[in-house]
């Protein structure tokens, strides 16, 4: 793909410069929500599944900072892209070109501190697929839930923590997907206004541990009940997120000490 076909996009207020396809998948705020969800610390190892082109991975290096950092993603094009964005964002991040079910034997060998998914939102047995082959291979699930958090338990450390980001109507999925070897199981909504019902969900777990499930309450992006205005509407917590690679302020950061 060549760079007319891409655009250069800023996130965290223009401390990231991001390529991406101009027509295809394109990341938004669910990535960076992720990133800011994931409570690493510098030196922990740190590993994306289906990284796209790298937001929600530097991100969290940009925040951090000193991650070991690996990135899983199946279509060369995106693969090729976040390899990109972290050389020219000057961001450390190994970036490996692969299927989550057939896992390249260079990560299947490695244990990560965390483990980090935004896997497809939609089920294929229903629904309108996407134009475009990588927006669809993007969005849409081939893959069951339940082999994601399987992936990325077998790639845990023993209490590595696994973070997700998924649609709210998933959460079922989500959580039966998630056996034995996953406890501390914690549910963070997001929704769009206060009010409104959560539209997306993060899902914290962490390998080996057997603590009770927590439903934390709701993280509210927007002011107001109703967009009435162009223009930015976020509340000040998301704002800091987004703009200055604040922390999302997740009913657990403070349980994982």
């Amino acid at each position: 793909m060549s760079d007319a076909e891409l655009t250069r996009d800023g996130f965290l207020g223009g401390r990231l410069h991001i390529y991406q396809p101009a027509k295809g998948y394109r990341a938004g705020v669910d990535p960076v929500l992720l990133a800011a969800a994931v409570s690493a610390r510098p030196g922990d190892a740190v590993l994306e599944l289906g990284c796209g082109a790298g937001v929600a991975s530097l991100c969290l290096q940009s925040r951090v900072g000193g991650l070991d950092l690996a990135g899983l993603e199946l279509q060369p094009l995106y693969a090729g892209l976040a390899q990109r964005n972290a050389e020219e964002n000057r961001l450390s991040m190994d970036v490996v070109e692969g299927d989550i079910s057939h896992m390249p034997p260079n990560l299947r060998a490695r244990n990560f501190d965390h483990v980090l998914a935004n896997p497809p939102y939609y089920l294929r047995d229903s629904g309108t697929a996407a134009q475009g082959s990588t927006r669809e291979t993007a969005l849409g699930e081939t893959l069951p839930l339940a082999a994601w958090v399987d992936a990325a338990t077998r790639r845990l450390k023993p209490r590595g923590v696994l973070t997700m980001i998924q649609r709210a109507d998933r959460l079922p999925d989500l959580l039966s997907a998630c056996d034995g070897r996953l406890g501390d199981l914690a549910v963070q909504p997001i929704a769009p206004r206060e009010g409104k019902p959560a539209e997306l969900v993060l899902m914290r777990a962490r390998k080996g541990a057997r603590g009770p499930f927590r439903l934390h309450s709701p993280i509210v992006l927007h002011s107001g009940d109703r967009h009435e205005r162009d223009g930015d509407s976020y509340m000040p917590q998301i704002r800091g997120v987004l703009r200055e690679g604040e922390p999302l302020p997740t009913g657990w950061q403070t349980e994982l000490g």
